[in-house]
């Protein structure tokens, strides 16, 4: 397991007590009693860790090596029954965005979502979840394939942000994302968009308009990320932990300027720590949200939707 700099003192704690483990393995000691003391300081000490995280820090949590990505999520929730689509029917298959049909509790559902890697080739191979305009177009096929058949849909979102190479903007990378705002909106079909990892400007925006709006506690979700804010202001990402704190980009900043309609929950620790624990939180959460929605009648779901975004910001027309 990888370990973040402030997760330093669980690193020491967790290194004791696999020594520990190997002295219990080779003697007849018993040393129960000495391993659960360690084991319960470990949860003292996370809890310790978890109650004073700063939106820096949460932004690291977000990035960790470990965390879970969208296929995880996906495979796990749906019980390895998904089946994936390609393709936009246009240019190609962008890697960095995931689509496909899955069945949760008997339930079929419509996934999408960008996926970054896990391994350095990976990585490469996904772009590190950043969508070209193909991935957004892709994201939209799939978005009106599940209202043709009254699926609901799932969006996990998990990106640094939209590809911003020449090539992208050749093919119309700000087209492809208004294009995808405006078509949610008006999606017949429940939408739940869910961020797991990192929400990133319009990257995110692009499959993120839904009639929930949810983030897992350690996520961020922001029109541009520290790094980025801190260099354009001071020309430096020095002050990139300043940036993170007035950009109210946490679950908790976004749920009291009433951005979001939820957070889901963590295990202790983070995602990383007890992936199998993450992904039954987030099932849970999809279950709950669309016994609601399923409920609502088209009209009434598509008015609340609208008034919902409408309600974020206010704008003037000049004639």
């Amino acid at each position: 397991m990888n370990f973040l700099e402030f997760e330093k003192p669980v690193e020491e704690l967790i290194q004791q007590l696999e020594a520990l483990n190997q002295v219990k393995e080779k003697s007849k000691v018993d040393i129960s009693a000495s391993v659960k003391e360690l084991e319960d300081k470990i949860k003292v000490t996370r809890k310790q860790i978890a109650d004073k995280l700063t939106p820096w820090q949460r932004v690291q949590l977000s990035r960790h090596p470990d965390r879970p990505y969208t296929l995880d999520y996906i495979q796990h929730i749906t019980d390895g029954n998904f089946f994936e689509l390609h393709g936009d029917r246009g240019v190609n298959d962008d890697k960095a965005m995931v689509g496909g049909i899955g069945k949760v509790e008997g339930k079929s559902i419509m996934f999408v979502g960008q996926q970054k890697g896990s391994t350095t080739k990976m990585r490469q191979y996904r772009n590190f979840g950043m969508p070209n305009p193909e991935g957004y177009r892709k994201a939209l096929r799939l978005f009106r394939l599940a209202e043709k058949f009254n699926m609901p849909i799932v969006c996990l979102i998990d990106t640094p942000g939209a590809y911003p190479g020449l090539e992208a903007e050749e093919r119309g990378q700000a087209e492809a994302i208004a294009r995808n705002i405006f078509e949610m909106m008006r999606l017949r079909v429940p939408v739940i968009c869910i961020i797991i990892g990192e929400g990133a400007s319009g990257g995110a925006l692009g499959i993120g308009i839904g009639d929930k709006v949810l983030m897992l506690e350690n996520t961020w979700y922001s029109v541009i990320s520290p790094e980025s804010c801190s260099s354009i202001l001071w020309r430096s990402w020095d002050f990139k932990e300043k940036a993170a704190e007035a950009l109210k980009l946490t679950a908790d900043d976004m749920l009291a300027n009433k951005l979001i309609d939820g957070i889901i929950k963590e295990p202790l620790g983070g995602a990383h720590v007890d992936p199998k624990a993450a992904f039954q939180y987030v099932k849970d959460e999809i279950l709950k949200q669309l016994e609601k929605l399923s409920k609502t009648e088209t009209t009434k779901l598509l008015e609340k939707r609208v008034n919902k975004f409408c309600a974020m910001g206010v704008f003037e027309e000049n004639a």
